[in-house]
């Protein structure tokens, strides 16, 4: 009995320490998020069309209309593009944008800032196609100091039924 007793207690034991790293491994997370997909691409920035409205140089309300290729991650192979916009909400400093990103799947779309200076972190606000229950984030980063060329790194929290 006693034999039996410790042979059942193990054997949860081992189940416990299995529903742990398996819901461990399950929850990764992002800014503290959970997320399911993470989807690298790389913009390149060659149709950006800056608009300097009233009053003349740089100013809240000035914008900017973009349509660009995306490429895969390693920057080799157009897979999709992009179109959007950005409104000048802190001269100097940043823009609002929202923007929709058309892959071979669907389409995601962000809105979010845009920073003049740094990295910036957009919301995922819907999608179409495998990605119609999209949510999550996207991490936007320059590739370089001119701003040619952008990563998106999408972190997609519910993805393909």
């Amino acid at each position: 009995m006693r034999k039996a007793l410790f042979g059942a207690a193990l054997a949860a034991t081992a189940m416990l320490a299995v529903v742990a790293v398996s819901s461990a491994l399950a929850t990764q997370t992002h800014h503290g998020k959970p997320h399911g997909l993470t989807i690298h691409v790389v913009e390149r920035a060659t149709s950006d069309t800056p608009v300097d409205n009233a009053p003349a140089g740089d100013s809240v309300g000035d914008t900017l209309a973009f349509g660009n290729s995306v490429y895969d991650a390693s920057n080799t192979t157009v897979v999709g593009s992009d179109g959007g916009q950005c409104v000048r909400t802190v001269p100097g400093t940043s823009f609002e944008c929202a923007w929709t990103t058309s892959l071979k799947d669907g389409q995601i779309t962000v809105e979010g800032p845009f920073l003049d200076a740094g990295d910036s972190t957009l919301a995922i606000t819907g999608g179409t196609g495998a990605y119609r229950d999209a949510t999550g984030t996207m991490d936007l980063h320059a590739r370089d100091a001119q701003g040619t060329a952008y990563d998106f790194t999408f972190h997609v929290d519910s993805t393909h039924r």
